[in-house]
């Protein structure tokens, strides 16, 4: 079915009347009471603001179903979060949230939904802060099908609810899966990166590293250097304690030749060695070039697997941060390669890298599954997400007065 046989077919030749939301729900604004958090008293009830809940507390002075809109708030800009949500049971609100209370279920959801999916710019004032006040809420047109009808209309708006929610329930359910697999990875990587004293000998990153790389940053501002560049290039921002395919920006040829910034072969362990990323590691799955906060170990094949060094680098997050030096944190070489590391069996080499194929073999399977945008739930994820965008666009798309339908 084409979609918009689907939509002619959900409407039934109604028409659609776009009413202000001032006139589809009531305004609770003025039972607000926000208490700073130094006079709030401990409880089991939620103190929602702007963004969701804030704290709980004692008492309350909302018992019911409502829809809370942010009332101001860089979010209301940015969209990180959604501004308009569901509360339900008793509650406390401060004045940083619009209280509204509709008559049915569907008609919450359907504006719930509707208010989350559309820009609210033209109804927002002040750059500096963002403010979408009463007047301006109350103003914002709904699309609400066969009025006339509340039965079907009603009927209709479930419909919409019902899909979009079917959609919004698998990313649920995913996602949920997916914290259940992180916290039995974390819990494999624990007990398969945990030695005990005679286990295993212990070496220094140095020790299984033939080559240190690091990198240089080509002048900003010259196109000679960017433009049409055809050289990945990366940033400490890109290493993620994940694979690297790509990078974000490309440099060319002349870049090289008028900086630090040097070629290093796929499958080294690179570590962030500068300010808040510091300690973050990854591997470059191609060959590529990195910025001077970049440090990167070609690892030796014959003593030790990249991704065995990889994975115990990445476990060891917060113990190598904590070896920065200054105030910005910063790591060096010398740190990176006197970092210890544990070897199974290191009188055995081939054992040894058996052993460490097993463990890597174990932790990049649940690697993937928790990380990969390839293979794993966050694609997964990602997929379910633009689902539920396409489909909303879709159930959403109501012709605006003066358009054909």
């Amino acid at each position: 079915m084409s979609h918009l046989s689907y939509m002619e077919k959900l409407l039934d030749g109604v028409e659609v009347e776009w009413i202000a939301l001032g006139g589809l729900a009531e305004n609770l604004d003025s039972m607000r009471k926000p208490i700073t958090s130094g006079l709030r008293e401990s409880g089991a009830i939620p103190y929602y603001g702007a963004s969701g809940i804030v704290d709980y507390v004692k008492d309350y002075i909302f018992d019911g179903d409502f829809l809370l809109v942010s009332e101001d708030g860089a979010n209301l800009l940015a969209r990180n979060t959604p501004i308009a949500f569901s509360i339900s049971g008793k509650s406390w609100v401060n004045n940083h949230a619009h209280v509204l209370k509709f008559n049915t279920y569907v008609e919450r959801r359907f504006v719930d939904i509707y208010l989350n999916s559309i820009d609210l710019t033209p109804y927002i004032s002040g750059a500096a802060q963002p403010k979408l006040n009463q007047k301006n809420l109350n103003s914002i047109p709904i699309p609400i099908p066969c009025r006339d009808n509340p039965e079907k209309s009603l009927a209709i708006q479930a419909e919409i609810v019902r899909i979009l929610d079917a959609f919004t329930a698998m990313t649920a359910e995913l996602t949920a899966e997916l914290n259940l697999r992180k916290k039995q990875y974390n819990y494999y990587r624990d007990q398969l990166l945990s030695f005990e004293e005679g286990d295993v000998e212990w070496k220094t990153l140095g020790d299984v590293t033939k080559k240190w790389y690091s990198g240089g940053t080509p002048k900003a501002g010259n196109p000679e250097f960017y433009e049409d560049g055809n050289i990945p290039w990366l940033r400490t921002q890109e290493v993620k304690f994940a694979d690297i395919f790509d990078t974000d920006v490309k440099v060319t040829p002349a870049a090289l030749q008028n900086s630090s910034a040097k070629w290093i072969p796929k499958n080294c362990v690179i570590i962030a060695i500068s300010g808040a990323t510091a300690g973050r590691s990854a591997i470059n799955k191609i060959p590529l070039t990195t910025n001077q906060h970049c440090g990167c170990l070609e690892i030796d094949d014959k003593r030790a697997l990249y991704r065995y060094v990889f994975h115990w680098v990445s476990f060891n997050y917060e113990n190598i941060k904590a070896l920065g030096q200054g105030a910005r944190g910063d790591l060096n070489s010398t740190i990176i390669k006197n970092f210890r590391l544990p070897v199974p069996y290191a009188n055995d080499p081939e054992k040894s890298l058996l052993e460490q194929a097993r463990i890597v073999a174990i932790l990049d399977k649940f690697d993937t599954l928790t990380t990969s945008l390839q293979e794993g739930l966050p694609r997964e994820i990602e997929l379910r997400r633009k689902q539920y965008e396409y489909y909303r666009d879709l159930l959403l798309s109501f012709p605006k007065p003066g358009e054909a339908a």
